[in-house]
């Protein structure tokens, strides 16, 4: 297959994955990113298995897991601190690898980063596209800086709200709010915590190890109609509030009051879009958040991610040709996201609309199954 210049659009996991993805393969491979300082907001993340055997298959599980906190296990309580369930994880990336990790994002933007101009990627910043031609033998795209270039391919990696989407993608559904976000704070992690643990009440709250010293709790918090806005002043006593009817959980009490500084807060409403397939025209395709975004309730949204930019890369590899190879990554990719997005999803509803026939255990417990079938 004849690719020979590859345009991604957005400097995420997404996009740099499929950079890592693209080394060796002869194809000259931009980034454009509009955030000029191509930084990420400074929380963690969790790396279930099927994450791990994905960054295995680009060669930096290790990395990641080297500057991480590998984990086992999902331990579900009730709010009153009761036990619900213990959901261990397979260690499915293989021997080498633990069940899960988790790491601060920061930390793994830049381990992608290195990776990604490692394998040759020339990195543009402060910049993404305005227009985008396709005369089905090139893309010819014009940049909001006035440049302009040509290319056999383009990725569409840049999130939630793309403009590779609104463009090329013009019927596509808009992004969702799911009624629900989702509060995060970093913290000192006490030696206890070992594994993500969740308390199931309303909030839901979560904690989850990031290093030997670190950690970030997540609140999920029901928030009908818009999402709510704050003064950033305020945000650290709105997310100590949430916590006031765990008090009676030492842990908690002793966490909600470590939670102090309001710029250290990170609120982010739940959002959600799924693209119909397939998600590629002509030359054009779309990874990551820009097909497909989902809530948090699996873990499930970076990992979907990295799947995209392995499968993608594989097929173009492999392809006898690019529109063969684009049908395979959607026709490998489709259905299994599809039901990732279900899921969280109905988690979500669930949470915030207290159905008494709710089973997030069992939800929780498919989502791991799902996750553990090959790619």
């Amino acid at each position: 297959m004849n690719v020979e210049k590859v345009l991604i659009v957005g400097g995420g996991i997404a996009g740099l994955c499929t950079a890592v993805g693209l080394k060796g393969s002869g194809a000259v491979v931009e980034i454009v990113e509009q955030n000029p300082k191509w930084d990420v907001y400074g929380v963690g993340i969790i790396q279930l298995a099927n994450a791990l055997r994905a960054l295995a298959a680009l060669g930096l599980a290790g990395e990641a897991i080297a500057q991480g906190f590998p984990m086992s296990a999902l331990v579900m309580w009730r709010p009153d601190g009761a036990p619900i369930a213990t959901l261990p994880q397979p260690p499915i990336a293989g021997p080498d690898f633990p069940p899960q990790n988790g790491i601060a994002r920061p930390k793994l933007h830049a381990i992608l980063q290195k990776a990604a101009q490692a394998a040759g990627a020339r990195v543009r910043l402060g910049l993404s596209v305005q227009a985008i031609e396709q005369d089905g033998e090139r893309v010819r795209v014009a940049f909001t800086d006035g440049s302009q270039g040509v290319y056999d391919l383009v990725v569409g990696a840049d999130g939630l709200r793309s403009r590779v989407r609104q463009l090329v993608f013009p019927e596509a559904p808009s992004p969702q709010y799911e009624e629900q976000v989702v509060w995060r704070y970093n913290l000192p992690r006490p030696p206890e915590v070992d594994n993500i643990w969740m308390w199931m009440g309303d909030p839901k709250v979560g904690i989850v190890p990031l290093g030997p010293d670190l950690m970030y709790m997540f609140i999920t918090d029901a928030a009908p109609g818009q999402p709510p806005r704050y003064p950033e002043a305020a945000l650290a006593e709105e997310m100590r509030k949430r916590l006031d009817g765990y008090r009676h959980i030492p842990l908690l009490a002793r966490l909600q009051e470590q939670i102090t500084d309001p710029s250290k807060v990170v609120l982010r409403p739940f959002e959600t879009i799924l693209v119909p397939a397939p998600w590629h025209r002509g030359r054009v395709v779309l990874v990551g958040d820009a097909a497909h975004a989902m809530t948090a309730h699996i873990a499930q949204g970076a990992a979907m991610a990295i799947e995209d930019a392995v499968v993608l890369t594989e097929e173009l590899r492999r392809g006898p040709s690019l529109e063969a190879a684009l049908a395979a990554y959607n026709r490998r990719r489709f259905e299994r996201v599809r039901k990732m997005v279900e899921m969280s999803r109905q988690l979500c509803i669930w949470e915030r609309t207290h159905d008494p026939k709710a089973d997030p255990v069992g939800v929780t417990a498919a989502s791991m199954e799902l996750a553990a079938q090959p790619i």
